[in-house]
């Protein structure tokens, strides 16, 4: 009789238990990992990694997944505002890309996002961050079919829906109220963009009310902080300082923060402690623009950096595929990552390291740990990121929920031998 309900045989693993070498069987029961050995195991399911590495699921850390698809409603304005330069145009860019909400409907976005969360079944992404714009432009047309496709592929995909003021709270009179209904709607986390508003005590009274609704609430905050090349914004440190007064420690997300780049060392360091005081955790998007925050360093500082989408073909993006190893692939190359301890440092960015940014618990593969699991094509890290392909099985609940092959077949041989016959 089998002894688990499903089991992965022939496994690779990137942390094998006492640094073992070799191939693993892992046993799952109920949804978590109940086994982990080099002895062989029967399941009722069985999958053959034949060798290929096994890991956990992916974690996205940033996805404005309410726009998804946009990009040929509205141009590329706003994405050549976006990437040009020093980013010091992120403002204007943002008022240029607002123009797709004044035919916000769920009608459409709907669809669009619900393509995005299918393609996080095929590539094995099984945590989203997922903002939606609320503000009196888009209204609650995008937020509400996000909160649908929550329910829908919870277990597969859990999205965390993010009530998002996208042009500002100080600036756009009603999105304050608009965010308010949506987490009332049952949204699961307060957004915010301080950096936005005119002034610094309007983006400090930003972040004020913002982390007060999310704590009313018993909400967790993710905002957009520093998105733009300007050193002297510091609006992540009013937002690590806010969770401090209204006791969100370590409920906290600060998305892009690019500017942090611009820092002095001193500055970076103080920003660290502080960050690390507020459990504040960072998500960098480094393929989505030409300034990044400094991952490397402030991962050295005991700060957790995860790495996101961002976007998919829309007004601040032109590709994407819902592929977290292909962010893996791009930020190896965008912070020099490329090294064996690089290449972890940006696979931890989309796995392990996301999960815990973004709060979800239990995303380990070892025993006890959620049965959230890919089994790739090869059988190491580095050909993982390199070829970047969907992952072979996906497992999401202890639930085989998705398989992909790639195959080419080679129609070469008359072409051979012509070439053959013309050597000398």
């Amino acid at each position: 009789m089998p002894t688990h309900q499903l089991v992965v045989a022939d496994a690779r693993l990137r942390h094998p238990p006492g640094g073992r070498d070799g191939r693993w069987q892992i046993g799952v029961d109920g949804g978590r990992i109940t086994a982990l050995t080099q002895d062989a195991l029967s399941g009722a399911e069985e999958i053959d990694a034949a060798g290929a590495l096994v890991t956990e699921s992916f974690v996205n850390g940033h996805m404005h997944l309410d726009k998804v698809h946009t990009l040929d409603r509205i141009g590329d304005a706003a994405l050549t505002a976006y990437t040009a330069g020093d980013m010091g145009s992120a403002m204007h860019s943002i008022e240029l890309a607002s123009a797709v909400k004044a035919g916000y409907d769920r009608g459409w976005i709907e669809p669009n996002a619900r393509r995005a969360v299918l393609e996080a079944v095929r590539y094995g992404v099984r945590h989203v961050l997922a903002f939606a714009d609320v503000d009196p432009k888009a209204r609650l047309e995008g937020v509400i079919p996000l909160l649908a496709l929550r329910e829908e592929f919870r277990g597969v995909v859990d999205l965390q829906v993010v009530a998002f003021p996208q042009d500002g709270l100080l600036r756009d009179p009603g999105a304050e109220e608009l965010v308010r209904e949506a987490v009332e709607l049952g949204a699961d986390v307060v957004g915010g963009i301080p950096w936005i508003e005119h002034t610094d005590a309007e983006a400090r009274e930003h972040v004020q009310r913002m982390c007060a609704l999310a704590a009313a609430h018993g909400r967790r905050v993710a905002m957009l902080v520093d998105d733009a090349g300007d050193a002297s914004l510091r609006t992540t440190e009013m937002l690590a300082t806010a969770m401090i007064e209204h006791g969100l420690v370590g409920r906290g997300v600060a998305n892009h923060a690019r500017a942090v780049g611009l820092y002095a060392r001193p500055s970076l360091e103080r920003l660290a402690g502080l960050a690390r005081r507020a459990g504040l955790g960072f998500v960098s998007d480094p393929h989505t623009g030409p300034l990044h925050l400094p991952v490397r360093e402030l991962t050295a500082m005991g700060v957790p950096v995860a790495l996101g989408q961002d976007d998919i073909e829309d007004a601040y993006y032109p590709f994407g595929r819902h592929n977290l190893a292909e962010i893996a692939f791009l930020a190896a190359h965008a912070l020099e990552a490329v090294d064996t301890a690089g290449i972890d440092l940006v696979y931890d960015g989309v796995t392990t390291t996301a999960a815990r940014v973004l709060g979800v618990t239990g995303h380990r593969l070892e025993v006890g740990g959620n049965a959230d699991l890919v089994v790739h094509h090869h059988p190491t890290l580095r050909e993982v990121v390199g070829h970047h392909a969907a992952p072979a099985y996906v497992v999401a609940s202890g639930r085989l929920v998705a398989s992909s092959t790639a195959t080419t077949t080679f129609h070469l041989t008359d072409h051979l031998a012509d070439l053959e016959g013309d050597q000398p």
